[in-house]
């Protein structure tokens, strides 16, 4: 459970607050690969796992392993692993797929299909064979002891009729839990919510309903916050919403903005979180944003004068603590500093500057900063605190 005491949020937000508790199923190692020019190798893969192991998710989707027979390899280390997460495979709502499944023990799997007009034309497929499609290979993997979520790919344009007819189809072929699918990030956060409601209420219960969706409007987060608000059982995503085009949902920002803003438990020691993103931020050679919610690099640095000021008061100038998220705070010299921010750094760096010096340190600062269009290093600081 998230340590409160670490939030400084306000007061505004509790009234509203929904707590329970929501899983977090993770596709780094599948939706995240498709993240194009990425490529993890089995041994690669094992690692992010063991990561996000660590990081508390509950679920790990290892991949799909009729994709190639590295993503099978990967599927046996992990498998292997003796990880406390529930191991998740993917397969299409293919026969074939479903056997690379048993092949390698899988006891939980996704299995998908297209299930709007947009893309049941596509691919030349009626709505009665792709529904005939879904019931045989759910039917076969529950035959052979493996557990299924069906994920209706697209669901976010289908028509809602079809879409209820084949997600019942789905389960009373033995599918035990559903996906509500946004796959072209497509859908308001209001949007997100009625489908998972109607899903909610199409299956009943006793069947869990997961979100799953893209960012391509840059609305991921607040659509599956909305999700569950409206039921949903399980968030999918990815660490730092790596997929194709816009990503997909960013795991730790969903989870963070559930547990601090709505009180909703996820279970994410999220103390692990800026390793994880700098895990696989390293092994697939994406590069984040310095801003990035909860794992940028400049979350907790700062280069305002005025902001420096109050750098001594934490919650003054920032809505959760470093400490939560693995971080640390800094203060760095530019052109945008100010004499709270030379006496800061000259304190850390043990720089013997009287306070008289300060602003024409300052001074010197402000205009290396602004005539090499970035900051001022430690080293500079000390051969301009030597000149003066």
């Amino acid at each position: 459970m998230i340590d409160r005491d670490l939030l400084w949020t306000g007061s505004h937000n509790r009234p509203l607050a929904a707590g329970g508790r929501v899983g977090l199923y993770d596709t780094t190692l599948r939706d995240g690969e498709q993240t194009v020019g990425v490529v993890l190798d089995p041994e690669q893969k094992l690692e992010v796992a063991r990561a996000l192991d660590l990081l508390g998710v509950d679920r790990i989707e290892a991949g799909f392993p009729r994709v190639s027979p590295d993503d099978a390899e990967a599927f046996r280390l992990i498998l292997a692993a003796g990880l406390d997460a529930e191991i998740w495979g993917f397969s299409r709502a293919v026969l074939g797929d479903v056997d690379a499944l048993i092949e390698l023990g899988v006891h939980s799997t996704v299995i998908e299909s297209p299930v709007s007009d947009g893309k049941l034309a596509a691919y030349g497929l009626s709505r009665e064979e792709v529904e005939r499609r879904v019931v045989s290979a759910v039917s076969h993997a529950r035959e052979h002891g493996i557990a299924v979520a069906y994920f209706g790919v697209d669901g976010s344009r289908a028509d809602l009729a079809f879409l209820e007819r084949i997600y019942r189809a789905a389960v009373d072929a033995g599918a035990s839990e559903i996906v509500v699918v946004d796959t072209i990030g497509a859908a308001t956060p209001e949007t997100a919510a009625m489908l998972v409601e109607r899903a909610c209420a199409w299956v009943g219960p006793d069947v869990p309903v997961h979100f799953h969706g893209h960012n391509d409007f840059g609305l991921a987060t607040a659509a599956a916050v909305a999700a569950v608000g409206a039921g949903a059982a399980w968030i999918q995503g990815t660490i730092n919403g790596m997929g194709e085009r816009a990503g997909n949902a960013n795991l730790l920002e969903v989870a963070l903005a559930l547990d601090a803003l709505y009180g909703v438990e996820t279970g994410l020691r999220f103390e692990h979180a800026r390793e994880i993103s700098e895990l696989v931020r390293r092994l697939s050679g994406c590069e984040l944003e310095p801003w990035k919610p909860v794992v940028g690099e400049t979350l907790f640095v700062r280069e305002s004068g005025a902001v420096a000021s109050q750098i001594h008061d934490p919650p003054a100038i920032e809505p959760y603590s470093a400490t939560l998220v693995g971080a640390e705070r800094a203060i760095v010299l530019g052109k945008k500093s100010g004499l709270d921010s030379i006496r800061i750094r000259c304190e850390a760096l043990e720089l013997d500057v009287p306070e008289e010096r300060r602003p024409e340190l300052l001074a010197a600062v402000k205009a290396l900063g602004a005539r090499k269009r970035g900051l001022v290093s430690d080293d500079e600081l000390r051969e301009l605190a030597e000149d003066r």
